[in-house]
């Protein structure tokens, strides 16, 4: 499991989205802190392509003994966004506009390790699309989904 916190964003905003996101990866900045409560880490990076890795459990279930469709959705719109954020030139920030999350089987505890693959569709100079696939152990597909971002400059977002 990766380490959790929150990245300055004055750090943010002199390297790539793409040097952030290796960051993450390789131990050097911190990933999402929901993440560490829901079980999930970053398990690959590229340019326009991101995966999380994770293992829903007991802790995450609903009313009816099945994982929660938030735990999905919350693992599915990091893909999402954190793909398009392998494209941000240093000075660009970003945020999530909308996302579409389409659930397929049931997500039980004890399926293992699962994974989420996002990938980015379109990268324009204000706003990119992204779509992203959960998948477990034998690739069986338990969810997919797609999510528009915004792309603005990071300043925005400093306080």
């Amino acid at each position: 499991m990766q380490r959790a916190g929150v990245i300055p964003l004055e750090l943010v905003a002199k390297e790539s989205g793409l040097s952030v996101m290796q960051g993450i990866l390789d131990g050097r900045l911190p990933g999402a802190t929901i993440a560490r409560a829901l079980n999930f880490w970053l398990s690959k990076v590229e340019e326009g392509v991101i995966a999380f890795t994770g293992a829903p459990n007991e802790d995450h279930l609903n009313p009816l003994g099945t994982v929660h469709g938030g735990w999905a959705a919350t693992v599915m719109d990091s893909a999402l966004a954190c793909a398009v954020m392998t494209t941000l030139a240093p000075g660009e920030g970003y945020t999530t506009v909308e996302f579409k999350l389409n659930l397929t089987r049931p997500i039980l505890p004890g399926m293992g390790d699962l994974v989420c693959e996002g990938k980015v569709v379109h990268r324009g100079k204000t706003i990119a699309t992204s779509e992203a696939y959960l998948r477990d152990a034998g690739g069986k597909l338990l969810a997919h989904g797609t999510e528009t971002c915004a792309i603005f400059p990071i300043a925005k977002l400093m306080r």
